[in-house]
């Protein structure tokens, strides 16, 4: 038996608080222990730190004592029976105010009550008063309910236990299904596809958003257990396995494809490789992220196109448009230096020179806007 008081009063919290249908079997066993011993009073008894509570009882309407009292401090430092047939004459208790005022106690016998664990919690005990002694019949009759009323308060705490374990589990289980709906909800309403990929390539999971295009774009119905080299297009099979080693070794990598050309079908994606970690952080698998950049890739080629069409117009603005100019400048260059003037040179000279400043301002404009679609693109 453990001596351990501080273990011994955690102990005791567990069968403070007892059922209705075990209180009502103590009772009973007590009312039996009365019986057999021939008592007035039985007593299930459990000693806190300061209190010594009465779970069950007969012949007395007392619910509980101060320890300091209590006939049991000496019976739970005990493995066997305590009797003791006159407390008046018992050095240790002849003083104890039960005894000495009402309600007289004079005989008492208990039994330990010892948990599994090895803690003596309390005792079945019967009182008298009068002093007396008990048969070996009623010895032994004690000492088999004291193991009952044991059974009796372990098996509640047990139940209790698995009940709260239970519905611990139970709340866990209905969170954990909730968060996976909303998780799910989420997962298959985004309009990217993503798939988790084991080692050896195995699909584990897809959203729906993943099933839609490989069943719109290759007429196959993705399905767990599948390997997700069926559905790598042989162009680039050589790429994709050499990411997804590369993910698989810890790092997440990006990648940009182009599937399908040449088809009606044509798309480009561009696909995140993410290792995923289990609780040791050993990678099981990768997670395939892919979005399409289909508009974008079109739009920037739209924007090439129109670029190209403005570096001709600029380069036509800048050298065809200007050479004229350029050569009418040229001439009045010649005027002037051979002072040949006549009636509205000047008027004359101001238009050209007007007309080349035009002719700059519109090849700048031109270099600027193509400036600003190439940092579009950019960023």
């Amino acid at each position: 038996m453990k001596d351990n008081e501080y273990l011994r009063l955690n102990a005791v919290d567990r069968f403070k608080t007892l059922d209705a249908g075990i209180v009502k079997d103590l009772n009973e066993l007590v009312s039996l222990a009365a019986a057999v011993c021939q008592t007035p009073v039985a007593l299930v008894t459990l000693l806190d730190k300061d209190v010594q509570w009465f779970k069950a009882s007969v012949g007395t309407e007392v619910e509980c004592t101060p320890r300091s009292v209590s006939f049991c401090n000496n019976t739970i430092k005990q493995t066997q029976l305590v009797i003791i047939p006159d407390l008046l004459a018992d050095p240790n208790h002849k003083t104890n105010p039960l005894v000495t005022g009402e309600p007289y106690v004079r005989f008492y016998a208990g039994s330990p009550l010892i948990t599994k664990d090895g803690f003596a919690i309390g005792s079945l005990c019967v009182i008298d008063m009068e002093p007396r002694g008990l048969t070996e019949h009623q010895k032994k009759a004690l000492k088999t309910l004291a193991s009952q009323v044991v059974n009796l308060m372990e098996l509640q705490w047990s139940l209790n236990n698995l009940e709260h374990q239970y519905q611990k589990e139970h709340e866990q289980i209905q969170a954990r299904k909730a968060y996976e709906i909303k998780l799910r909800a989420v997962f298959d309403s985004s309009n990217d596809t993503h798939i988790l990929v084991g080692r050896n390539y195995d699909v584990l999971a897809f959203n729906r958003s993943a099933s839609i295009f490989l069943r719109s774009h290759y007429k196959h119905n993705l399905c767990i257990g599948d390997s997700i080299l069926t559905y790598t297009e042989p162009a680039v099979l050589n790429q994709f396995k050499k990411y997804f080693s590369i993910a698989l070794s810890g790092r997440s990598i990006k990648r940009e494809w182009r599937l399908m050309p040449g088809t009606p079908l044509e798309c480009w994606k561009v696909t995140t490789f993410v290792p995923v970690r289990d609780d040791d952080g050993i990678v099981i698998g990768v997670s395939l992220n892919s979005t399409d950049i289909t508009h974008r890739k079109r739009q920037e080629a739209y924007i090439n196109v129109q670029n190209e069409a403005l570096q001709r117009i600029a380069m036509i603005q800048s050298h065809e448009l200007r050479r004229p100019v350029a050569s009418l400048m040229g001439i009045m260059d010649l005027l002037k230096m051979e002072n040949i003037y006549f009636n509205y040179f000047e008027m004359m000279e101001l238009t050209v020179n007007e007309l080349d400043e035009k002719i700059r301002g519109i090849v700048k404009d031109s270099e600027d806007t193509l400036q600003g679609r190439h940092l579009a693109i950019v960023a």
